[in-house]
């Protein structure tokens, strides 16, 4: 894919993930209830959408208002497993649901980034960081092909549903290679291809912005995963998430291509505990 195909995808995508912010705050229902890349007009349906994704009750009640906007497709912070005073970064953050879930798992110690490329949803995330008093999680506007993030300062990179995304997928995993420190680890929850994509799925933009075209298939993200340097890669497919991806574009088959995974993987280095 050339610089300027990629281009075109990642501008289409910002700009329907800008009117799923808008719509989310107008309080306008966008998309259908069950999609990634809608809002439901209900808040109680998003909550719902995201039970069915693995979070728990406690879970979306816990947040600000407004910040879970029901756009995963799994539950990264399930796999992450977080510790008190670490700092942890949030691929396409969105409104900040799962970075302020991520405060809970590192206490006042550890800090929290998140990034998203949209300045809508960096306002709103902000916004909502306000209502919680955190003072130890940051909304960096950038994108995760080019992070706004130093070398070396993450401990735990979490993502839901968002490098799928990317029309760089390869440049996403070495960005997020060189901001982890040696012993960090992925911990993603994303769409993935089972079997090669036909192209008319492959080249409708409103399938990519619903995060289903720009799925890659297992293999093609292990190697670019290994490519980027990372070891222990674990891709973990989960057969039922074709439920509800086949309601984010009904009637399309797109179930019969795509699923849920989690995602695994650590950088190389970091210290030896021995007893």
């Amino acid at each position: 894919m050339n610089q300027k195909e990629a281009d075109k995808i990642r501008q289409n995508v910002r700009e329907s993930y800008s009117e799923v912010a808008e719509a989310s705050n107008s309080g306008d229902g966008c998309g259908v209830e069950s999609s990634c890349c809608g809002v439901a007009e209900d808040p109680k349906i998003n909550a719902v959408n995201s039970v069915r994704m693995g979070y728990s009750e406690e879970d979306v009640s816990s947040v600000p208002e407004g910040a879970d906007m029901g756009l995963g497709c799994g539950n990264p912070r399930a796999i992450a497993s977080m510790k008190t005073g670490e700092v942890v970064l949030d691929l396409g953050s969105g409104g900040g649901f799962d970075a302020f879930l991520a405060v809970g798992e590192v206490g006042k110690a550890g800090r929290v980034i998140g990034v998203d490329m949209t300045p809508v949803m960096i306002s709103k995330a902000r916004s909502n960081a306000e209502k919680t008093g955190h003072k130890n999680v940051e909304f960096r506007l950038g994108e995760i092909e080019y992070l706004p993030v130093a070398d070396g300062e993450v401990d735990v990179i979490i993502s839901n549903c968002v490098i799928n995304l990317s029309p760089e997928k390869h440049r996403v995993f070495k960005e997020a290679f060189r901001v982890l420190k040696s012993g960090g680890r992925l911990a993603i929850s994303d769409v993935v291809a089972s079997i090669e994509l036909p192209d008319e799925i492959r080249n409708d933009l409103e399938l990519y912005s619903g995060c289903m075209a720009g799925a890659s298939t297992i293999d093609l993200l292990q190697q670019m995963i290994s490519e980027a340097g990372f070891e222990e890669i674990n891709i973990m497919p989960k057969d039922n998430s074709k439920e509800f991806i086949k309601d984010w574009a009904p009637g399309r088959g797109v179930e019969d291509y795509v699923m849920s995974a989690y995602i695994e993987a650590v950088k190389p280095g970091g210290s030896c505990c021995c007893s």
